[in-house]
């Protein structure tokens, strides 16, 4: 049900406004695709990239992020053999000088002590390659100095063009009366001079075209034929060289290609938290905390999409011993944005984001479920009350203890008596599923039920009765008035049909229900005395993992990862940048250290040292891999997670090899072998 959540509470309108302050095409796609996330250790996570990318935005100001745009089109071109365009190398080429930008500004972050930081050690450095393609490549074009071949093709073909047009210009001079024109024009790729007609058997050469009128012919006179031929040998071999230098170029991206995909998913990664960043700034907002005791507090809470300015500042508070809250109070007085408030601010703290408060704690949930609005379809033949149902119906079916569930005018739609007794229900069948729950009414019994149900609490919207305005202030703790009649009577309604009104309303209910009680037994008294109560929710601990689907990869957990989860203290001097020599590598690392890989944050185990190119063997959740050590950073050293003379092989190697080497210790085994696959384990 998020889709449909996420439409009510307005959250796709966030997800565009998020799109709109990022730079990439991919990053707009993903961040289109952002859903709240199950695990509190990776909302705190995201929670926490967030507020370090504001403080490096708000430190250095916008980072230079390339858009990056067709660039996977034009690696995947490169990869099949195919030849790119100058345009488009230089397209690629702006794209790796872009990464040297943002490394250099990453850099001058680290000052900032942030783990976003660091992301710059994990870019490829392919500043020899941008050069190599700028060097070749001028104003979409082959320079001259790509290649001496091309260099010297060009100065020959600048020579003979120099001599043929000296040749020609001679010919004009000495013979005007033969041309109409005083100038040499170009037809099909020739330098041809305007002859007369009726000199054309005068001038030795061939016709290559001739005017519209018939009367001039456009000539190559024979004095200049062979440097005409030599030109268009010259003109072949500097296409062929053209040819080659730019096959040459794609060449060299497409062996690069692994390291620019890995930019790129940096700089998405990047992308994204920026955008987060940014809409923070715009917001003014702050980090929330997240709980999973089931507490929602917001201090001066404003709705994302309202005016900062003009928006009424929201303090709502929901746990602790109180499971559920009932707003009532007059139309038009906030009831709804309030509602909608808690909601929007619930999702996007799940998502990562900062919340517009001063102060925030949300819980975690499972599902953040909505009945907001008549739902009214004809194509559906849904009436108000039917769309409410329908609706509720579903609710009830998905939602638990897990749970937080937004009502707007329960009950609403129907006969009011039968509409109170669906709205008394619905709200005890969710308080006896121990879910969070805000709901909106304007009956005054249930006013009465949750005055006297343990677990819930009344809040009105405050209202002016000197001015008949509402003040959009929330006041938890006491019921609120429809103030129909008062208002009427402020507005001039006619004292005599005011009675009626009072008499209609009050005093026939009233009555009618004091007779219905003198008929009452004495059981009946006894059954009808009070509803019955539950105590506050118990925190769960468990989420259903169904409700949601995460935008972004899974979290790291206890459940299925075979190593300490626990993020450590920074170890200090990491940004010592190590050599590909195995004995300095081994220096930094050692098998069992807890290190984090970027630019995907995973956490993971070193299993092994190599030599070559510098690669450091780290399993991360049941799969090995091998990583240039400069994407690695430090979490915690194998002597501070592991005892002493620690059998790693418990952890990195399979039941089977364990029996084998087991049996092995024992005496010779010779059916017996150990096979070891260190990418596959």
């Amino acid at each position: 049900m998020f889709n449909k959540t996420s439409h009510i509470l307005e959250f796709d309108t966030i997800k565009t406004m998020l799109c709109e302050r990022a730079v990439s095409d991919t990053a707009k796609a993903k961040l289109m695709m952002l859903a709240p996330f199950l695990s509190l250790s990776e909302v705190k996570l995201k929670i926490q990239e967030t507020t370090e990318a504001k403080a490096i935005l708000s430190s250095l100001g916008t980072p230079p992020l390339p858009s990056m745009k067709d660039m996977d089109k034009y690696l995947e071109l490169a990869s099949i053999g195919s030849m790119l365009t100058p345009e488009q190398l230089l397209f690629v080429a702006s794209f790796l000088t872009a990464t040297r930008r943002v490394k250099t500004y990453l850099l001058k972050a680290e000052f900032l002590q942030t783990e976003i930081a660091y992301y710059g050690n994990s870019f490829a450095d392919l500043t020899s390659l941008a050069e190599e393609v700028n060097r070749c490549l001028r104003n979409n074009q082959v320079d001259d100095e790509a290649s001496k071949e091309l260099k010297g093709l060009r100065r020959r073909m600048e020579q003979i063009q120099t001599e043929i047009r000296s040749k020609l210009e001679n010919l004009l001079k000495n013979k005007k009366e033969w041309f109409s024109e005083s100038f040499i024009s170009t037809r099909n790729g020739h330098y041809v001079l305007p002859v007369k007609k009726e000199h054309k058997n005068q001038v030795s050469g061939s016709t290559v075209d001739i005017s519209s009128t018939g009367s001039t012919c456009f000539m190559v006179p024979n004095s200049v034929l062979k440097l005409e031929d030599e030109l268009s040998l010259l003109k072949i071999e500097e296409e062929n060289e053209v040819r080659r230098i730019l096959y040459l170029l794609t060449g060299m991206i497409a062996d690069a290609s692994s390291d620019i995909h890995l930019n790129m998913q940096a700089m998405e990664t990047l992308d994204i938290l920026f955008a987060k960043a940014k809409l923070s700034m715009d917001m003014k907002a702050i980090p929330a905390l997240m709980n999973h005791e089931r507490r929602i507090v917001i201090k001066e809470g404003r709705h994302p999409l309202l005016n900062a300015k003009e928006c009424v500042p929201l303090d709502f508070k929901l746990g602790e011993g109180i499971q559920g809250v009932v707003i009532t109070g007059p139309n038009t007085g906030g009831k709804t944005v309030a509602l909608k408030t808690v909601g929007i601010l619930s999702l996007m703290a799940q998502c990562g984001l900062h919340v517009p408060c001063t102060e925030a704690e949300l819980a975690m949930n499972n599902g953040v479920f909505c009945d907001i609005g008549d739902g009214q379809s004809i194509t559906e033949n849904l009436s108000t009350f039917s769309s409410h149902i329908t609706n509720i119906i579903e609710i009830l079916k998905n939602s638990n203890e897990e749970s937080l569930v937004l009502m707007d005018e329960l009950g609403s739609g129907t006969d009011p008596a039968e509409g109170m007794g669906i709205a008394i229900a619905i709200l005890e069948e969710l308080r006896m599923k121990n879910c969070l729950f805000v709901a909106t009414t304007h009956y005054p019994e249930v006013k009465d039920y949750a005055a006297k149900t343990a677990g819930l609490i009344n809040a009105r919207m405050a209202f002016d009765k000197e001015s008949l305005k509402p003040l959009y202030r929330l006041e938890i703790g006491e019921a609120g008035e429809s103030c129909a009649l008062y208002i009427a009577k402020r507005l001039g309604f006619p004292e005599a049909m005011l009675r009626r009104a009072h008499q209609e309303a009050y005093e026939r209910n009233l009555s009618a229900g004091l007779r219905s009680s003198s008929k009452k037994t004495s059981a009946e008294d006894s059954n009808q005395a009070s509803l019955p109560t539950v105590s506050a929710p118990a925190a769960s601990r468990n989420l259903p993992e169904n409700s949601y689907k995460n935008a972004d990869s899974p979290a790291i957990d206890s459940n299925n990862s075979s190593f300490p989860t626990t993020i450590l203290p920074r170890v200090e001097g990491e940004k010592k940048e190590l050599s590909s020599n195995k004995s300095n590598l081994s220096l930094k690392y050692t098998i069992g250290d807890s290190v984090m890989v970027y630019p995907q944050k995973k956490i993971g185990i070193v299993f092994q040292i190599s030599a070559e190119k510098g690669l450091i063997g780290v399993q991360m959740q049941k799969k090995k891999e091998f990583v240039n050590h400069k994407r690695l950073k430090l979490i915690s050293k194998a002597d501070n997670l592991y005892p002493p003379d620690y059998d790693f092989s418990i952890v990195f190697d399979t039941v089977a090899n364990r029996k084998a080497r087991h049996k092995m210790e024992k005496g010779h085994q010779p059916d017996l072998e150990i096979r070891y696959d260190p990418m596959n384990p």
